[in-house]
């Protein structure tokens, strides 16, 4: 049951968007309306939290697979993790009372140093970020941007990808899925296409059993996401190879990984 504060803060952030969502009608006169410190008393930390607390932090997902309408659906849960004179990809995994949890693979995070790392995000803005942890386990790696260093309009203004672990086990063989990461100028997105073959494939390079399919990744994806074509996460992009064959980290792996190093 949520109590207290908590329930006032979600009060308002219903109210604030259905000030967003419905332009003002026009009322006869005499006719009550609510009292205008209502709206007013609703600030950046109340809204953060009451979304928080209401689950609208991630990305919509569509209805019917469209790989097109998906791609638009997510791109703005997609980073690029700058690291002097190297760069990779992410994913904003999760948002928590801190702030953004980028998820990445622990082999760009061998890459990263907390004084010259930064977040590109797709809004534009960079902020620094500092590491959660690496599994050992799988090529999975965790970065924390706090709100406070975005700022809480900024990071309000954030989204994260979709998870839902239950929907790898329902992955089929020739599904259609499609790769989302950074490329090679700031503010560049790639866009691939893929089809998907294994779902636990061992691969000796990875040590591990993942995510395998037909397709191509360039330098700099490797963090991003691959995506059903509905727009829920199914793996991180971990490589590629010139035999256009992908192999990404599945995302239950992710999960348990996060569960483990964040101690949720």
């Amino acid at each position: 049951m949520i109590k207290g504060g908590r329930i006032y803060k979600i009060s308002v952030v219903i109210i604030f968007a259905l000030s967003c969502l419905f332009p003002s009608l026009c009322v006869q006169a005499g006719e009550p309306s609510l009292p205008p410190h209502l709206i007013q008393s609703v600030d950046e930390e109340d809204i953060y939290e009451g979304m928080l607390a209401l689950g609208l932090f991630h990305c919509p997902v569509l209805e019917e697979p469209d790989l097109e309408k998906a791609r638009e659906a997510v791109r703005d849960s997609i980073v690029r993790i700058d690291m002097g004179e190297a760069y990779g990809s992410g994913v904003i995994f999760r948002m928590t009372q801190e702030g953004a949890v980028i998820a990445t693979n622990r082999h760009v995070l061998a890459y990263w140093r907390e004084e010259s790392g930064v977040i590109r995000f797709p809004a534009g803005y960079y902020a620094s970020a500092r590491v959660l942890g690496s599994a050992q386990s799988c090529d999975v790696g965790f970065l924390l941007v706090e709100k406070e260093t975005l700022g809480l309009g900024a990071a309000t203004g954030l989204r994260s990808v979709f998870v839902d672990e239950s929907i790898y086990a329902g992955l089929r063989t020739g599904e259609p899925v499609f790769c989302l990461g950074a490329g090679q100028e700031a503010g560049d997105m790639i866009f691939q296409e893929a089809v998907l073959e294994d779902t636990g494939r061992y691969i000796e390079t990875f040590g591990g059993e993942m995510l395998y399919g037909r397709g191509f990744a360039r330098e700099g994806m490797s963090g991003g996401g691959i995506f059903d074509g509905c727009g829920r996460l199914i793996g991180l992009l971990a490589g590629g190879t010139y035999q256009n064959e992908i192999a990404g980290v599945p995302v239950d792996q992710v999960v348990r990984a996060y569960q483990e190093i964040a101690e949720d």
